[in-house]
């Protein structure tokens, strides 16, 4: 089964997923280079070059995998508490959110037209550059007027999740449209 970005276990699965890939292409590229050896009786020959010219793309699936290795899958446990108190929001969960400096993980993101509050139990994500990266890719990309807070502190960000569907399910929204277009957006810019 394939898990998409924004669903509780995507991070261990993705890096199951790279490892192996990469496993694969590097078997490929060893059976290549013997072949080419056997067949050849020297290291100079196009089986070689064609082991190298298969490595070169793998390289980029490699950083993907590097990049992962630091971050967790978020627990079941947060998944289940916070279905049940955002019925009427969009979540998304096990993300790495990516700028120019920084991969930052957030366990579970929570969006309303208005507002996203997000979770993270990584001490080294810094959840002030976090907001700020997110909101300025929403602008980038015409969604203005977020409010935009990552927090470190669990019990917090179930207060305010359970705030925001309060909101939402008094104002009685029919469609997510907002929602999806912001979440599509988020999955753009993590790994």
């Amino acid at each position: 089964m394939k898990l998409h970005k924004g669903t509780v276990g995507y991070i261990s699965a993705k890096k199951r997923q790279l490892a192996f890939i990469i496993g694969i292409v590097a078997v490929i590229a060893i059976l290549l280079l013997a072949a080419g050896y056997f067949v050849f009786d020297t290291r100079l020959n196009i089986l070689s070059v064609l082991a190298v010219i298969i490595c070169i793309p793998i390289c980029r699936t490699l950083v993907n995998l590097i990049m992962l290795i630091p971050h967790h899958t978020a627990s079941e446990r947060i998944e289940m508490e916070l279905s049940s108190v955002t019925e009427d929001l969009t979540v998304l969960y096990d993300l790495v959110i990516t700028s120019e400096k920084k991969a930052m993980q957030i366990d579970a993101l929570v969006i309303s037209p208005t507002t996203i509050c997000g979770y993270t139990s990584s001490p080294q994500t810094d959840t002030e550059h976090a907001s700020v990266h997110i909101k300025n890719m929403l602008a980038k990309n015409n969604i203005e007027k977020m409010t935009v807070k990552i927090f470190k502190d669990y019990t917090a960000f179930k207060s305010r999740a359970e705030g925001m569907e309060n909101i939402v399910s008094v104002q009685h929204l029919t469609t997510h449209e907002r929602e999806e277009e912001i979440a599509q957006i988020i999955q753009d810019i993590s790994l």
